[in-house]
């Protein structure tokens, strides 16, 4: 059902180029999208069918904005940055943190010629990308026996390895001319900008010289080098004969997915490819475009001279967008080569929508259900707490957070109890919660929408007090009881406290159950690494000699009490204690 805010901010939406902001409950920006016309685009969310993944962000609209532009460009390049700033949920955000290696002939007075991943403004020359890590140490390896380059970093002050095989010149120790490198370093640059095929044909004349003066040995050697190269450089199929570094893309959609491939050629050859699967919300033409910025916005991904695409896409749009030479082949080699990525993408969609469907069954539509079994707001951020000691001793309490059914990791959170004396588990619940909602407050970080508690009535009466009367927060909690083999059972909700009815072959009682695992092994791991540490500490108390600066030295070494009882007295030696200081360690764990 749409809002009347929602309607009334419909109704004066313009018919120009613009982005739009879709907001949740919280404020928070869920998507961004551009439009050709804001005024269509933006009233097709809220108007007709749609399928359950837009849907499901349909239903999560309470607000939007829109940012009207002058043109589809300046449309495009809005959206990118505003995906870039807020990071919305159910948007494209390439998150691709490969970084490529390419081959650099370095610019030192002895030039050598290395694999590196990073690109810096010095006057080396870089070859590559090589998105196939392989291909690249291959062909290093390939010009390390035809051409050699020096290959220590710092000169040693006498010949190595390299030099009894024929691999390096030893300037460590003989004289080397500059026309010697100059020769080398044009013919190293040739090759790598595909003109392998020109070398390969001059050491061919060589070989047959070096045959006809009877100087076989010299003829053997072209002949090895010769071998080399077809074996490294011509067992890849080629696919172009101009040599041009390409990249082709190639789409498809079913379903609401969309599946992009990319072929990397360079010199020719195709060395890689790239796969990229996610969900889309607007036309595929327009998606598109959008993912071609993004994905050479990314450091890793430089733009070769030709970018081949389908002829559905926006050539202007993409080359205004890129400022590189783009192509829609309409015949040819290179419309092979397009109608193969999109073969290609064609076939993965197909082959991975079966898992696709399986995991959306496990945590967004096990989510929805929940939500809708529980009568709350579909829950799609839930935050899970329990508390773990032994007596009493090292109490500790975990966060766990799911995101759409998932484990969200890097949000977990781990509590040292700290005004709690004793074993309660009710005080330490009322702390630990009070600790994480100030603090989500003051930073305005996102709430929940469901808070679980991994205990019963009790536990759950004190976080809603804390939430309720202190912090004046609105938040449903429930807890998950367990039965007496200490699995999940039931999950008590509402007021006053009662058992939600759910189907232990439910997928969203399989949720809860994965949710309770994770956050009690959370917290468990955290409490055993405490009261280690806290153990280990005990030991070393009340000997002469070893205090707070010596106990970290001892358990960042060894790590463990186990290992200290096995360790000599020359190991402790060895870290910096003194004999007679190890002595007295050494009868304390035999003590013990």
């Amino acid at each position: 059902m749409v809002s009347n805010k929602i309607k009334e901010k419909l109704a004066l939406l313009p018919d120009q180029p613009g982005c739009y902001l879709m907001k949740d409950r919280q404020g928070i920006v869920i998507y961004v999208g551009k439009a050709k016309i804001l005024k269509n685009r933006v009233r097709s969310y809220f108007t007709g069918s749609h399928d359950g993944k837009t849907q499901s962000l349909v239903n999560e609209i309470e607000d939007f904005e829109y940012i009207i532009t002058s043109s589809n460009i300046e449309a495009l390049i809005l959206e990118m940055n505003l995906i870039k700033q807020y990071d919305p949920k159910y948007n494209i955000m390439l998150k691709d943190d490969k970084s490529y290696p390419f081959i650099k002939l370095t610019a030192e007075r002895h030039p050598r010629l290395i694999i590196t991943r990073k690109v810096k403004r010095d006057k080396g020359k870089y070859f590559g990308p090589y998105p196939n890590v392989l291909a690249a140490k291959e062909t290093k390896k390939l010009l390390d026996r035809l051409y050699p380059l020096r290959k220590c970093s710092t000169l040693p002050d006498r010949v190595c390895l390299y030099y009894h095989i024929g691999q390096c010149l030893a300037p460590c120790i003989y004289p080397v001319s500059d026309e010697t490198y100059k020769e080398m370093t044009e013919e190293i640059t040739r090759f790598l900008n595909g003109g392998y095929k020109e070398i390969k044909t001059d050491l061919t004349a060589k070989m047959h010289e070096a045959a006809e003066a009877l100087d076989f040995e010299r003829a053997k050697e072209y002949r090895d080098k010769i071998a080399h190269i077809e074996a490294t450089m011509e067992k890849q199929t080629m696919t172009q004969t101009d040599f041009v570094d390409r990249d082709v893309f190639g789409y498809s959609v079913d379903k609401g997915w969309m599946c992009v491939q990319v072929f990397f050629i360079r010199s020719g050859k195709m060395i890689e490819r790239d796969v990229s699967m996610f969900p889309v919300y607007g036309e595929p033409e327009e998606e598109m475009l959008t993912f071609l910025g993004q994905f050479y916005d990314q450091p890793n991904h430089f733009k070769p001279r030709e970018i081949l695409i389908q002829e559905k896409i926006d050539e202007e749009l993409a080359k205004e967008l890129l400022k590189v030479k783009i192509v829609q082949p309409k015949r040819g080699q290179k419309k092979d080569l397009v109608d193969l990525a999109v073969k290609n993408a064609t076939a993965a969609l197909k082959e991975k929508f079966s898992l696709i469907e399986r995991d959306e069954e496990r945590t967004v539509k096990a989510v929805e259900k929940l939500g809708k079994i529980m009568g709350i707001y579909t829950p799609y951020r839930i935050e899970a707490f329990d508390n773990s000691n032994i007596q009493g001793t090292d109490p500790v309490s975990a966060m766990v957070v799911f995101t759409n059914g998932k484990p969200d990791r890097k949000q977990y959170r781990k509590y040292k109890i700290k005004t709690v004396v004793g074993p309660d588990d009710y005080e330490s619940m009322r702390e630990v919660v009070r600790r994480r909602y100030t603090r989500v407050l003051k930073e305005n970080l996102p709430l929940p929408d469901l808070i679980i508690i991994d205990g019963g009535k009790g536990q759950i009466e004190a976080a809603r007090d804390i939430l309720e009367n202190e912090l004046s927060l609105n938040i449903p909690i429930a807890g998950l009881a367990k039965d007496d083999k200490h699995q999940t059972a039931d999950l008590l909700f509402g007021e006053p406290l009662g058992i939600i009815p759910l189907s232990r072959s439910s997928q969203e009682f399989y949720l809860l159950q994965r949710i309770q695992d994770e956050v009690h092994r959370f917290a468990i791991t955290f409490h055993r690494q405490l009261r280690g540490k806290s153990m280990f500490q005990s030991i070393l108390d009340d000997i002469p000699g070893i205090g707070e600066k010596r106990k970290k030295l001892l358990l960042k070494h060894f790590g463990s009490v186990k290992k200290m009882k096995a360790a000599t007295i020359d190991e402790f030696i060895q870290i910096g204690l003194p004999k007679n200081i190890s002595e007295a360690l050494i009868e304390k764990l035999q003590g013990e």
